[in-house]
């Protein structure tokens, strides 16, 4: 850990990374401001939401292939343009100019994500990559995780005005970023344009599998963080005990990623991503069986194996893919969004006709569909395989 800390530019990535994901947790916030102000509907009100990540989920293989053709070195120009756009949002007197301002902002978030796992990839020695990386994704989900408690403190000063405060951290952190960088002129060297432009086959099975985990990851952590209050409400607690147990879920999930990065460059991926699946089974049962105080610990259960692995699998595809690892960085991050984005209304529709608790229990069938489909995927000793022979190309960028 203590390497890590020391590097510099790893904590100015990381840094960033909590900067734009904090963004997210301030838009729910945003809703009873949004609902007053223009009189929506809630469904209405979750088209702020749909055009933010769904911008930034479906922009993300196209920054990948940018950055594997010029490189990263304008990541903090992605951050500092989320922060732009998202501070205008409060300042707006049209909904439909605000969805144009989070589809905008949106676009800046899903330039930074692959952008940045591009970057944080060739800041790590090989041998630590699993652990490094996940502490990266940790600051992400710290940033959503303290992004409501910014909403809170800001629109109850400054109602939705207190969105133009929120375009300091990302400019700040933006401007160093891009001064932080600015030595890493070697991504866009000659190496990294021949591995841009290699022939190299793309072992489709084993990414399909990677992506395939990835989905089905994303679609259960974001469906138990997103209806967690609700069936809590629905079951007569208040948000003093709802709000904890939502919070939970997501704290416990960093902590997940930092220790499943740690083992997994110990006992293998493919070992760590296995082993979360099938204990995922028994940790969704106990939260949705047995709703209660005691789902404090089956929220941490379920947030340290359902979240824990996304580092894990997007290492996979950037060494399947390593002279496209900017493509495979937007291809597994942004159609894990994608899922994670559909699959909460499609639980709320199967809520609709069986009931929360229901819908929520229905995805032990689906880990257990996903335990099958990660069967398939790579061995270390395969994934180095597929590394070696592209790795080369790209080497010289990565010592930098």
């Amino acid at each position: 850990m203590r390497e890590y800390l020391r590097n510099g530019k790893l904590l100015t990535l990381m840094l960033g990374h909590l900067t734009v994901d904090s963004y997210v947790g301030v838009i729910p916030i945003l809703y009873p401001l949004l609902i007053g102000r223009f009189k929506l509907s809630l469904a209405t009100v979750g088209l702020v939401s749909l055009a933010y990540s769904g911008m930034a989920a479906i922009s993300q293989p196209l920054f990948g292939l940018i950055a594997d053709r010029f490189g990263t070195r304008l990541t903090g120009l992605a951050l500092a343009w989320t922060a732009i756009t998202f501070s205008v949002v409060g300042f707006v007197n049209s909904f439909p100019l605000l969805l144009g301002l989070a589809l905008a902002s949106g676009l800046g978030s899903g330039a930074f994500h692959p952008l940045g796992a591009l970057d944080v990839r060739g800041l790590l020695p090989t041998w630590r990559r699993s652990f490094g990386m996940s502490i990266y994704v940790t600051a992400g989900t710290v940033g959503v995780a303290i992004g409501p408690l910014i909403g809170i403190v800001l629109f109850g000063v400054f109602g939705m005005h207190g969105t133009g405060l929120l375009v300091i951290p990302g400019l700040v952190t933006g401007g160093y970023l891009l001064w932080r960088m600015r030595d890493r002129a070697g991504v866009t060297t000659a190496a990294i344009r021949q591995a841009a432009a290699s022939s190299q086959a793309v072992p489709l099975f084993a990414l399909a599998a990677v992506i395939g985990v990835m989905m089905s990851r994303s679609w259960t952590v974001n469906v138990f963080q997103a209806f967690t209050p609700t069936w809590y409400r629905e079951l007569g607690y208040g948000p003093e005990f709802y709000g904890p147990l939502a919070t939970t879920l997501v704290l416990a999930s960093a902590v997940g990623t930092v220790g499943c990065g740690s083992l997994a460059d110990r006992y293998g991926r493919r070992t760590v991503i296995l082993a979360t699946l099938v204990l995922s089974v028994p940790a969704i049962l106990l939260f949705t069986l047995y709703p209660g105080p005691w789902a404090f610990g089956s929220a941490i259960l379920i947030g340290v194996l359902a979240a824990s692995t996304a580092p894990l699998m997007l290492l996979m595809a950037q060494q399947l893919m390593a002279a496209r690892a900017g493509l495979a960085s937007g291809l597994v991050m942004g159609l894990g969004f994608v899922t994670g984005a559909i699959g909460v209304p499609i639980n709320g529709a199967i809520a609709d006709a069986v009931g929360l608790q229901r819908s929520l229990m229905s995805h032990v069938i689906l880990v257990i569909v996903t335990i099958g489909i990660a069967w398939f995927l790579p061995r270390e000793n395969e994934i180095e395989r597929y590394a070696v022979r592209q790795e080369p190309l790209v080497a010289a960028s990565e010592r930098i």
